[in-house]
């Protein structure tokens, strides 16, 4: 893996690791290793299931702390809100991991450093990589970094992963005669590193402005502009 990738993605997370194979570990996906022999099908697989326990102690804890009323049953089901595929592809996409993961060329080619599934499972993997190089209370700190805020939103019953179909809804709460519409402003970069800017515009007037390496992935993020415009999302 690239050097400076590697420098870069360990300032996006906030931790720089002591052994480097360990963070490249967990970004490389099994489509590569099944390519690239001299992987010797090392992939980021184990790690995940480590992860995910990591993941698991560190968020019960946190919540068993700050709703000391909530009863077992209500602990569960937040616990379930925040440890899922949804919310984890949400924390991946705010770190830009997808930009970072080894991937064989056939998932490449369906768009797999937009998959769900994917990206959730390289988010558990990067939390076990850095428990392992640097224990569990470095793994709490960047768990804690990236999921409080989607904690907080669940407890109010406001945690969205279709930002799309949320300012929807909200909108036609409003009004039943709002139109919705999202436009393309800008393409720019390579084809392999393409870039879009999106506006959302209710009734003509933009409410939103987002960006993302496909159309979609911009038109999910000048949705959820919109929401924290509209006070609809606290970040």
């Amino acid at each position: 893996m690239d050097e400076k990738l590697v420098d870069k993605f360990e300032k996006i997370i906030n931790y720089k690791f002591n052994n480097k194979e360990i963070l490249e570990k967990s970004l490389t996906h099994s489509s590569y290793s099944n390519e690239d022999r001299s992987y010797n099908k090392v992939n980021n697989e184990r790690l995940e299931f480590l992860g995910d326990a990591v993941l698991g102690v560190a968020v019960s804890r946190y919540i068993f702390d700050q709703f000391p009323k909530y009863p077992e049953g209500d602990l569960t089901k937040l616990r379930s809100q925040v440890v899922c595929e949804d919310t984890l592809s949400l924390v991946a996409a705010d770190l830009d991991l997808g930009k970072y993961l080894l991937l064989g060329k056939g998932e490449e080619a369906s768009g797999g450093r937009e998959r769900k599934s994917i990206l959730a499972d390289a988010v558990e993997a990067v939390i076990a990589a850095i428990y392992l190089d640097g224990g569990y209370k470095e793994a709490e700190k960047f768990v804690l970094e990236n999921l409080t805020k989607y904690i907080k939103l669940a407890v109010k019953g406001k945690i969205v992963t279709d930002f799309k179909s949320y300012l929807q809804e909200y909108y036609q709460g409003k009004s039943q005669s709002c139109k919705i519409g999202y436009i393309v402003t800008k393409e720019e970069g390579p084809d392999h590193e393409k870039m879009f800017h999106v506006n959302v515009v209710v009734n003509k007037k933009i409410v939103g402005k987002g960006s993302g390496k496909s159309k979609k992935i911009a038109e999910q993020n000048a949705a959820k502009n919109a929401l924290y415009a509209e006070g609809q999302l606290n970040g």
